[in-house]
């Protein structure tokens, strides 16, 4: 090690000199003896990681005195009041978009959320009988009666629902399933993994474009537990295919006396088709086959909070629901308060589109989402952005969430360009904001979707973009 580097690690400053710097400013008032002395620690020690890696003299140089490390360290502390987990503006036109949390909830969800969180509730308390009750009981009747199922089970999210059903029904046994349908989802969910997990022997059949009933048939063996379905619900394979409908695989159960299982993903509960959009197996439709068990997700097409709804004859759910993994996977008060609420709407299958977000933003009218965009441009333009400049386009949305893969949404965009920034610094900063706008950036300018973008969002879009401008 040269000898300017073994200058600056013995100069640095000690623990105990930036401490009482920061007690001088009332630091524990902050946060607690042990956290601010890690904190000293942790800055220390990466100011001595850079002295060592430094390539230039300059660079080892920075911010090595304890005034501006204590300042450093009390930035940092301070940070830890400012909640990472925010609301976004979702600009993208990505409507379940994965990243930026998916379905937002209704009205009514929240505000059971509020009411149930903020005292006590009968949780797992059977009030009529004053004993202890099931907490799967508060949705179960409205589940089963929505979907025409016997029985109903929900669990953290979908994957873990696949999880828990596979372990039940087919530990240490055979699922078979076909190659074109080992799906991955966003954030690598994979079948193959999962089922590794749940300690099920995958039998692959069939191939990635073509599998026949016969070749699930050919497989059937001694140790077969399960006939596993899984819908390719964020892709489509297209040109010479064929597959074994549900329906066959169902008949094909029962003659073998072997449970069949039909992943459905991301869920749907009412016909999609009647508002233009393509065929997406409603959960009904699934269980009116005669299928032993359904798996699907209730933060997608469902447009609730994120769960994993099980739901099937009544003898399958009575031995998932004894399985000790459907402790580790359960959900708490809240998702089943948000759910309930979000159930609820599907009673009035005509209006539940207009209730909750997500299936509101995949079916609305074209003519309404350009009003609405004319409608962000001129609230632009009151705002006096003057060194902004406003487009309109139209374009495509998109649903996202692993739904309707294929489906191009018809939507508005607006397009703003500046005289002053880049399109991909606009998009940074807008990012920076306090309530950031996640937008598009295509070449000299960003885009806005309409599609997903409400009218209570303009302000915050306008602020956005007036903070954006001022930096």
């Amino acid at each position: 090690m040269d000898e300017d580097r073994k200058a600056l690690l013995k100069n640095l400053p000690k623990i105990d000199e930036i401490i009482l710097l920061l007690e001088k400013k009332d630091i524990y008032s902050l946060a607690p003896r042990e956290i601010v002395k890690e904190t000293c620690q942790k800055v220390v020690q990466r100011l001595r990681e850079n002295i060592v890696g430094a390539a230039q003299k300059e660079a080892m140089e920075s911010s090595l005195d304890a005034v501006s490390v204590a300042q450093v360290v009390e930035k940092l502390i301070k940070g830890l009041y400012h909640y990472r987990l925010r609301r976004v503006v979702n600009a993208t036109g990505v409507i379940l978009h994965t990243n930026l949390g998916r379905a937002p909830l209704c009205p009514e969800a929240l505000q059971r959320i509020v009411e149930v969180g903020r005292g006590y509730s009968n949780l797992e308390f059977d009030l009529t009988r004053g004993e202890r009750g099931h907490r799967y009981d508060h949705v179960r009747e409205i589940i089963c009666a929505l979907t025409g199922a016997e029985d109903a089970l929900i669990v953290n999210n979908n994957a873990a629902a696949v999880l828990l059903v596979l372990n039940t029904l087919a530990e240490r046994k055979e699922v078979i399933i076909s190659r074109g349908e080992l799906i991955e989802i966003g954030g690598e969910f994979r079948i193959p993994e999962i089922m590794q997990k749940s300690a099920a022997i995958m039998r692959e059949v069939g191939t990635t474009n073509c599998t026949r009933l016969g070749d699930y048939e050919k497989a059937i063996a001694a140790n077969t537990g399960l006939i596993l379905k899984v819908h390719t619900s964020n892709y489509r394979i297209v040109g010479f295919t064929e597959e074994a409908d549900i329906l066959s695989l169902v008949a094909l159960g029962k003659k073998h006396g072997i449970p069949v299982m039909d992943d459905l993903g991301s869920g749907c509960l009412i016909d999609l088709e009647q508002y233009g959009l393509q065929h997406e197996p409603p959960v009904r439709e699934a269980l009116a086959t005669g299928v032993d068990v359904v798996t699907f997700s209730g933060d997608k097409l469902l447009g609730g909070p994120q769960a994993g709804i099980i739901v099937g004859k009544q003898d399958i759910l009575e031995s998932v629901k004894r399985n000790p993994l459907n402790r580790a996977l359960r959900i708490d008060k809240f998702t089943l308060a948000a759910l309930e609420a979000t159930m609820m709407h599907y009673l009035n299958p005509d209006d539940v589109v207009n209730k909750l977000r997500p299936l509101q933003a995949l079916t609305e009218p074209i003519a309404v989402v350009k009003k609405r965009a004319a409608g962000l441009i001129s609230k632009l333009r009151k705002a006096k952005l003057t060194s902004l400049e406003y487009s309109l386009k139209e374009s495509f949305a998109a649903a996202g969430g692993g739904s309707l893969p294929t489906e191009k949404i018809p939507t508005f965009l607006v397009g703003i360009k500046s005289k002053k920034i880049k399109p991909s610094q606009m998009e940074a900063r807008l990012r920076q904001v306090e309530v950031p706008v996640i937008v598009r950036v295509d070449k000299e300018e960003i885009l806005i979707d309409l599609r997903t973008v409400i009218v209570d969002e303009f302000p915050l879009i306008i602020d956005g973009l007036r903070n954006c401008l001022t930096k």
